[in-house]
C-alpha cells in the first residue's frame, strides 16, 4: 500500500511539472529562411529554447525577402533572415528597430562533376565570368531569398549583368532543396548556402551529379541576424522576441549553434558580438 501511495504521489508530481511546464511555455513566431529549417537546425534547437526560456518557437520558413515583408506586415514576432544589404534597408525605413548577428556559414558554387564551364578552383567572379561565356545552364533561386540576393550581387561583383533573360539561365522559384534537384535534371551550376548543401549531399551521396567547384571566396561569407521589429507591430511579442535574441547570442546558445552537425560537419558557425 504504502508503495502505491508513492508511486501515485510521484505521478501527481510529474503530472503537476508537466502542466507548470505546459502553462508557463509561450509561442513564438519566427519568420525565417528556408536553409535554418530545411537543415534541421531549427528542429535541433527548438526544445533547448522551450527548456531555457518557455519559449515554443513557431516558425515560417520562407526566402529572406518574403520573410522581410511578413516582418513589415507584423505577420511574425521575430525575424532570423540572411541578407544584410537588405536587413539594414528595412531597418533604415522603420519595420525594425536592432540587428543582432549571432552566426554564419558560407555560399558554394556547385555544378556538375564534368564542369563544362571549367570553373573548379576558381573565384567566384571569375566563375561567373565562365559560366556566362560557356552559356552553361544556371539554376537561380528566383524568389528574392538571401542566396538569391547574395546570387544578384555576386553577378555585379563580376561585372555581369544578372542573366535573367538568357535562355541557359533557370529562374526556379523555389526553395534551395528544390532548386538543387532541378540543377541536377539539368545539368546546371547553382549558387547554395553550405549548410543546405551539406543536407542535400548527405541524402543525395553523389547520385545527382552534382558537387563543389567554388569555394572559399572571401565574398562567398553568409551572415545571419535576429531583427527586432518596430513598435508600429503592436499586435506582436515584443518581450518575447528579446528573450529569444538573448537566447541565440548566449553563450548557451551559441554552444549550441556549434554543436549542431550532419554527417559529422559543422553547418553553422556562432559568431555573436564578433
Amino acid at each position: 500500500m504504502r508503495k502505491l501511495i508513492l508511486h501515485m504521489t510521484l505521478a501527481l508530481v510529474l503530472a503537476f511539472a508537466c502542466a507548470s511546464v505546459a502553462f508557463a511555455a509561450e509561442d513564438i513566431k519566427v519568420g525565417t529562411t528556408t536553409s535554418t529549417a530545411d537543415t534541421g537546425l531549427l528542429d535541433y534547437l527548438a526544445p533547448m529554447v522551450l527548456k531555457d526560456t518557455g519559449l515554443t518557437m513557431r516558425w515560417i520558413a520562407v526566402g529572406t525577402g518574403k520573410a522581410l515583408e511578413h516582418g513589415k506586415n507584423c505577420d511574425v514576432d521575430v525575424l532570423m533572415v540572411h541578407a544584410p544589404g537588405a536587413e539594414k534597408k528595412f531597418i533604415a525605413e522603420g519595420n525594425g528597430v536592432s540587428r543582432a548577428e549571432f552566426m554564419y556559414n558560407d555560399f558554394v558554387l556547385v555544378g556538375p562533376v564534368k564542369d563544362p564551364a571549367k570553373i573548379k578552383g576558381k573565384g567566384v567572379a571569375d566563375s561567373l565570368k565562365a559560366v556566362a561565356a560557356a552559356k552553361a545552364p544556371f539554376a537561380s533561386r528566383g524568389d528574392d531569398s538571401g542566396t538569391h540576393k547574395m546570387e544578384k550581387n555576386l553577378w555585379k561583383a563580376a561585372s555581369l549583368p544578372v542573366p535573367d533573360k538568357d535562355s541557359w539561365y533557370i529562374g526556379v522559384g523555389q526553395g534551395m532543396l528544390a532548386t538543387l534537384r532541378i540543377a541536377a535534371e539539368r545539368g546546371a551550376y547553382t549558387l547554395t548556402d553550405r549548410g543546405t548543401w551539406i543536407k542535400y549531399e548527405a541524402k543525395d551521396q553523389g547520385k545527382s551529379g552534382l558537387t563543389i567547384l567554388s569555394e572559399g571566396d572571401k565574398a562567398l561569407l553568409n551572415q545571419y541576424s535576429v531583427i527586432q521589429l518596430a513598435p508600429k507591430c503592436t499586435n506582436i511579442k515584443h518581450a518575447a522576441a528579446k528573450k529569444l535574441e538573448a537566447w541565440f547570442v548566449s553563450p548557451v546558445g551559441q554552444k549550441a549553434i556549434a554543436a549542431f552537425k550532419l554527417e559529422g560537419k559543422q553547418l553553422f558557425f556562432p559568431n555573436a558580438g564578433k
